[in-house]
């Protein structure tokens, strides 16, 4: 027996049927939404209020006001209704003087805008500055640095590095080349705490210095393998040596292609004569300013980040014995890097840059 004035049957037209099976299947819906979708979907089956909300979950009451809300106005009417809070304080000119200061003006005595700086300039709260800085992607404490090449022969060096990088010669192998110098052995003034749950590693801010050190690799482009070699100084005569070693691990019927910055090192009467010596070495020198084209230098980044950042080494001895133990690590399971942009790419950025660059500097 029903109690109560019996509910009007609920029907829904195709579309509307369609409209709210999607809400209830797509992911970014929210919860709210899918649940209304299936409080109507199942009314629609001829379902009074206390069997929906049994199957559903819900009190007698919710199912109430949305099958309401959706007998008066349809679709529109499950949608959330705009809520009451508290009104906006801050205009739209302030929000422009907000943004125009932040771009075209600096403080008297400081370098950079602070959030408590200009509240106390434009009489508004800090926070409301952060909110606006944030919305308009405006960092004024954070810098960020560039280089442009000078290199007059830019663009023919990097389709020259690029091109070996993607279309390497057959019967050569391709290394990229370069010294990471001046590798500090630095040890903590305290022993380090080791991590545990719920509390980070920690390790005293000051260290001591116990020398340096200096590494010499060649990446193999096509495999990742680094071939590794550490001097206590950094002068022709050791990259001479390395260039030994180098020549040592190719075999003699493969031509060799060595990219490598413009370092002087590199380019002294001592390594002139050494390649002068050996046909088969090919040089492609990356532009000034250009290490970001040097592959190997993706892989100094690595091993400072997992091995020298953190590391702690009493001596040069302990720092050198790290650095050949993660070349070791690192050459049994090699893997290479995937280089992707073209020359074409590149030189296009580098456009667009230049001329972001010098539109900027025409304005200040």
């Amino acid at each position: 027996m029903q109690i109560g004035r019996p509910k009007a049957p609920l029907k829904l037209t195709s579309e509307e049927r369609n409209e709210l099976v999607n809400y209830r299947r797509r992911r970014k819906t929210s919860h709210g939404l899918a649940t209304r979708a299936a409080i109507v979907l199942a009314c629609a089956e001829g379902l009074d209020n206390k069997s929906v909300a049994r199957r559903l979950q819900l009190s007698n009451a919710t199912v109430g006001k949305w099958r309401s809300r959706f007998v008066e106005s349809r679709l529109e009417g499950l949608l959330d209704e705009p809520r009451p809070g508290a009104p906006r304080k801050i205009s739209d000119d302030q929000v422009e003087q907000v943004v125009t200061l932040a771009l075209e003006s600096k403080p008297e005595g400081a370098t950079h805008w602070s959030t408590r700086d200009m509240a106390k300039r434009l009489g508004v709260s800090a926070m409301a500055v952060s909110r606006i800085w944030r919305a308009f992607g405006l960092r004024p404490h954070r810098v960020d640095s560039f280089k442009l090449s000078p290199d007059p022969l830019l663009i023919d060096k990097v389709r020259d590095v690029v091109g070996l990088y993607l279309n390497p010669p057959h019967r050569a192998v391709v290394f990229c080349v370069d010294e990471k110098s001046q590798i500090q052995a630095l040890d903590r003034t305290q022993p380090v705490l080791p991590m545990r749950p719920g509390q980070l590693e920690r390790r005293t801010h000051d260290y001591r210095r116990h020398g340096t050190t200096s590494l010499f690799a060649a990446l193999e482009i096509a495999t990742g393998k680094i071939i590794g070699q550490i001097h206590r100084r950094h002068r022709s005569l050791e990259f001479r040596k390395f260039l030994d070693t180098v020549d040592a691990n190719v075999p003699a019927a493969l031509d060799v292609h060595l990219v490598m910055d413009n370092s002087s090192t590199h380019k002294s009467p001592m390594i002139r004569a050494w390649f002068a010596k050996r046909p088969r070495y090919h040089l492609h020198f990356t532009p000034t300013y250009g290490s970001w084209l040097n592959q190997v230098e993706r892989w100094f980044a690595l091993l400072t980040q997992r091995q020298i950042k953190r590391g702690t080494h009493r001596s040069v001895r302990d720092l050198e014995k790290a650095i050949r133990d993660f070349i070791h690590h690192h050459n049994r399971d090699p893997k290479p890097f995937h280089w992707v942009k073209t020359a074409d790419e590149i030189l296009a950025s580098i456009a667009r840059f230049a001329q972001l660059t010098a539109r900027d500097h025409v304005a200040t």
